[in-house]
């Protein structure tokens, strides 16, 4: 029993073994220290797939893309068009459609130089140049031909907000500086406390100053975080440059419609007032909180594929043709999705998506509190989900047939499933995906490859070995894997049985070796049939003998039952036998068997020329005695004390109180008769009368056992009551020693 026990924490420990390695490679790349670069592609697209799965596609109307289309290049001429083309453009969507708020997703960077400042030019320089009032005259020509001046004009007093880009980095020869920046958000006052990575920016291009002056807000559009895919998926609300905090285009668009209310970020509480990016939780915007990441990063909720927005047409605007209900009143983004202009970005919901929808998704976010929240705490939550579905796997799983494993393993999939969807859909939490399903389908190949290659190879091999002795019906339980198997030696509590045939030396004598080998065949196969029945293990044939025991290599709660009712059915079988053997010309047979239950050892015992699978121990010893007892007593078959009071649905006839050789203890032995339901009235009250007359035996009370014995054996002789009565003539002539116990000692085997 304590090797099985080893055994089976042997394989457990593997099993946790492999579940553990797992564990830390999942968790290592859960913490950055290792990471897998195939579960951050298979994140991504998990990731892709919930948002297009749970994406409300439909068309917010608060937003309109007002295009740089083919249509308007077509008419107004190649991109960047004159300003006070632009100006046209900002006057009729304020003074005709009465727009809300405009946001600029493309910068002005240069001057404009008109044919009409360059002949102002050529004068001021050439011969007339140095007449009286000339230059004056020239400057005063000059405003009213200036377009940036115009379209600066335009910006004024209205709620416009300009983008800018930012760079990461410098090229070579290329200045840090141009164009002017948008009023700072938050000063490098207000932030030298915070420990926050903010995408940090190195260089800028941004409009020109008379315009930017003019502009109500001002916010970058570029893209710094796209993932290593190429996909644009999360976007930076703040950079940071020279140590002062600049908005995105869609915040300062969003932080406009809402009245320009103050920001600050929100920190998660804790002991030493940390606030690094791994306690940043989101980013405040007068009442509302925007969830960030550590760099004040969010996710971009796209509500749908391309065109979830209304798009109106450059074109349109200036010759007043678009239908005023859609711009009235509405935030508008003034972009570029002619593709000659390279706006197009791949997303999660379409691989061409323009830019300026992008933003647009982004400033609905922020207005509708839409934005996914990813913090700091998932990948907490990542690693409890790791080692939970860890203990599910190392202890669930090596229990399993592969049917019922694989079962399992797509309930923990679809349970997996399902948790993360409702985080996600009821919670707006983003929680790593990938890495549970990873690691549920490399546990589940790793549990179940070790199961089959390993477990199953050796119990498919034992099973193998056994099958010379067990019965089939075993070997296929042994197969499917429901049973602890060793060939170590190890202690058991079992049952063994013994059987011979009766006079078997004279038997032999009168039949050649063909017709012995015959007879032996004919007896042994119903036998060991028989034995098989009742679940039992062939340990050896001895000649006409049999031994066999139950307990092994299978454990047997009920071995002693069966072991006992195996005896009474080779007994009953070979009385069957008896007619046929009669035909043949053979002479009956008639066996007796011998039963003890208790610990024995059990394994492959031997040398190193032949081993076999067999049981030691005074049990088994006992057991052979008991069946050489049989013919002393003249019953077919005897059991032992400790097999007797196992099997309580079987009455018994106590036989004796003795002592066998090799054993200094006494020891009660009795006769099955049958099952209890079996037995009629009459066995049942002469099995107690003789209990009776043994009970006045030990008591010397022999005129009282005399009486009751001759009395059953009138009414039924038997072999028994002639011992019993010998032995009380014998006591007669010579009484018992003082203090006799009733033991009988059986000195030969």
């Amino acid at each position: 029993m304590a090797t099985g026990v080893k055994q089976r924490w042997g394989r457990d420990l593997t099993r946790l073994a492999i579940s553990g390695v797992l564990l830390v490679l999942f968790g290592l790349h859960v913490q950055g220290a290792l990471r897998l670069e195939l579960i951050d592609r298979v994140e991504s697209y998990l990731y892709d797939a919930r948002v297009r799965l749970t994406m409300p596609a439909t068309i917010d109307e608060r937003i309109v893309i007002v295009e740089i289309d083919e249509a308007s290049l077509a008419s107004l001429g190649q991109w960047p068009w004159p300003r006070d083309t632009l100006a046209r453009i900002v006057d009729s969507l304020f003074d005709t459609y009465n727009i809300r708020i405009l946001g600029f997703d493309v910068v002005f960077a240069e001057k404009e130089e008109s044919s009409g400042e360059r002949v102002l030019d050529e004068l001021a320089s050439g011969e007339i140049g140095g007449l009286e009032g000339l230059q004056q005259e020239i400057r005063r020509i000059r405003e009213t031909l200036g377009g940036d001046l115009r379209f600066a004009e335009a910006l004024i007093a209205r709620d416009v907000v300009t983008g800018f880009v930012f760079k990461d980095r410098l090229g070579e020869g290329e200045f840090p500086a141009k164009g002017a920046l948008p009023p700072v958000l938050l000063g490098r006052a207000e932030i030298d406390a915070l420990e926050i990575p903010f995408v940090e920016a190195k260089a800028y291009v941004s409009n020109l100053a008379k315009l930017q002056e003019n502009a109500a807000s001002g916010g970058f559009f570029d893209s710094p975080l796209i993932d290593a895919d190429g996909v644009f998926r999360r976007a930076p609300l703040l950079q940071r440059y020279d140590g002062n905090l600049y908005p995105s285009l869609a915040l300062a668009v969003a932080r406009l419609v809402l009245g320009s209310p103050p920001v600050g970020f929100v920190f998660a509480e804790t002991d030493d007032q940390d606030l690094s990016g791994l306690t940043l939780e989101a980013f405040k915007l007068g009442d509302r909180t925007v969830p960030v990441d550590a760099q004040v990063a969010v996710l971009i909720p796209f509500r749908g594929p391309p065109g979830s927005f209304n798009y109106v047409s450059a074109r349109s605007v200036i010759d007043k043709s678009a239908p005023k209900a859609i711009l009235e009143n509405k935030i508008v983004l003034f972009g570029a999705t002619a593709p000659g202009l390279l706006d197009i970005r791949s997303t999660p919901v379409a691989e061409l998506f323009f830019g300026v929808e992008a933003h647009a998704n982004l400033v609905a976010g922020i207005l509708d509190g839409t934005i996914m929240q990813r913090p700091a705490y998932t990948a907490g939550l990542e690693l409890t989900v790791l080692f939970v579905l860890g203990l599910l796997t190392a202890m669930l799983l090596p229990r399993l047939a592969p049917l019922p494993g694989f079962l399992l393993v797509m309930g923990i999939v679809a349970a997996t499933l399902a948790g993360n969807l409702w985080m996600w859909t009821a919670q707006g939490l983003v929680v790593p995906l990938a890495s549970p399903l990873a690691y549920i389908f490399f546990a589940a190949l790793l549990q179940m490859n070790y199961g089959y290659f390993v477990e199953s190879r050796k119990k498919r091999r034992l099973s193998r070995l056994f099958g010379q002795y067990i019965p089939p019906k075993l070997v296929e339980e042994m197969d499917a894997g429901g049973a602890e198997l060793s060939l170590e030696g190890e202690n058991r509590e079992m049952s063994v049985l013994f059987s011979d045939v009766r006079g078997f030396t004279s038997i032999s004598e009168k039949l050649d070796a063909r017709e012995l080998t015959h007879l032996m065949n004919e007896f042994l196969t119903p036998i060991t049939r028989v034995i098989h029945n009742h679940r039992g293990t062939i340990d050896k044939y001895m000649g006409d003998a049999v031994m066999a025991f139950w307990g092994a290599p299978m454990e047997d709660a009920d071995h002693a039952r069966h072991a006992v009712l195996a005896g009474l059915a080779m007994i009953e079988r070979v009385n069957e036998l008896g007619p046929p053997f009669e035909e043949r010309g053979w002479p009956p047979i008639a066996v007796g068997v011998g039963v003890a239950s208790g610990e024995m050892n059990v394994g492959n015992m031997g040398s190193e020329f032949r081993m076999a699978y067999t049981v030691m121990g005074d049990t088994v010893n006992l057991g052979s005695r008991l069946e050489g007892l049989t013919k002393q007593y003249g019953v077919g078959m005897i059991v032992s004390n400790a097999t007797m009071r196992q099997v309580p649905d079987i009455l018994f006839r106590e036989l004796d109180l003795v002592r066998v050789k090799g054993k200094s203890e006494p020891v009660a032995i009795y006769q099955p008769l049958g099952l209890k339901a079996d037995i009629s009235e009459q066995i049942v009250a002469t099995t107690g009368r003789f209990a009776e007359a043994l009970a006045c035996f030990r008591e010397q009370a022999w005129d009282n056992a005399t009486a009751i014995l001759e009395e059953l054996n009138k009414n039924a002789a038997d072999p028994l009551y002639a011992v019993y009565l010998e032995r009380i003539r014998t006591f007669r002539q010579g009484p018992p020693m003082p203090g006799w116990d009733g033991v009988f000692d059986h000195l030969s085997k």
